[in-house]
């Protein structure tokens, strides 16, 4: 029977090179991981590292038996997520990704609860401008956007339906648009790579029209500052409606909405997690976020 201390001492070092590198991220007396390399090797009987200049590299033997203590703790690892999942309590760590425009606005406050609720889980909360590229059992990701096959579950919570956006002072000074011809002939605030490949914008009798907005002279990367931008009349842009009216309850008078009957595709809102079974904290987590999706997202359009 290995004993697991030792396994994940061996793994570190083969990780890094270095025991005093070691010692340090697994928060133990150089000594000590010292002494548990040395116990290792002598229950498997023969040597598994040797020093060469400033590091320690695998010998033949090292080398075949990292593979099997990667699978062991590997294994271990997923009976003890097994186990947990049995549990009828909350506990347990936790990590939440959201994309950032969603960040602050909905998603703090729907940690706040989770958090008031469960009092034994820890939670990291991370944003995201891309989406995820790997499956991860215990985590959550919350993003905004038409998302390609990634692995992941991708269950729809809801979608924000957009619209034009300018500040009065910028409409008061420039004119106010009537028809998407006319945006040409405006200052347009870039989400980088939100409008790239032009706008398609739709009219419940007119049908589509396809817009290729002009060069702009400001282009931001962050959600916040996109919505800043246009609320200190720097020009025009999209904005999803849930957000502009979030930001006119707090700071009345900055956004006006043009072109109301044109409309820009709606962003879906998915949640992205793990097929198969899911640890009872993970669970926890989805129906959190389920019962706080805002009623204005399940609504599939707006009226103008």
């Amino acid at each position: 029977m290995h004993d697991f201390d030792e396994l994940n001492a061996f793994a570190a070092v083969m990780a890094s090179g270095s025991l005093t590198r070691s010692a340090r991220e697994l928060g133990l007396a150089k000594s000590t991981l010292s002494r548990r390399i040395s116990q290792l090797e002598g229950r498997l009987g023969q040597p598994l590292l040797r020093r060469q200049a400033n590091r320690l590299i695998p010998t033949d033997a090292g080398l075949v038996f990292h593979d099997y203590c990667r699978d062991l703790l590997a294994l271990a690892e997923r009976s003890r997520a097994a186990l947990d999942a049995l549990r009828e309590d909350v506990s347990g760590e936790l990590s939440l990704e959201g994309h950032c425009a969603l960040a602050r606005c909905w998603l703090a406050p729907v940690v706040t609860d989770f958090m008031t609720r469960h009092p034994d889980v820890e939670l990291t909360l991370r944003t995201r401008e891309t989406w995820p590229d790997s499956p991860d059992r215990h985590g959550v990701h919350v993003w905004l956007g038409a998302v390609p096959d990634i692995g992941l579950r991708q269950e729809p919570l809801g979608v924000l339906t957009r619209g034009l956006y300018a500040h009065p002072d910028y409409l008061a000074c420039h004119g106010t648009p009537r028809h998407p011809r006319e945006l040409a002939h405006h200052a347009w605030i870039d989400l980088l790579g939100n409008s790239r490949e032009g706008l398609r914008l739709s009219h419940p009798e007119a049908g589509g029209f396809d817009f290729q907005p002009p060069r702009s002279r400001l282009r931001v990367d962050l959600p916040v500052l996109h919505l800043d931008a246009i609320a200190r009349g720097q020009g025009l842009g999209v904005l999803p409606h849930w957000l502009a009216e979030r930001r006119e309850a707090a700071h009345p008078g900055q956004l006006v909405r043009c072109l109301p009957e044109w409309q820009p595709a709606p962003l879906p809102v998915s949640l992205l997690y793990a097929f198969g079974h899911q640890p009872r904290r993970v669970t926890a987590l989805l129906d959190c976020l389920r019962r706080a999706v805002p009623e204005a997202w399940r609504v599939p359009a707006r009226a103008a």
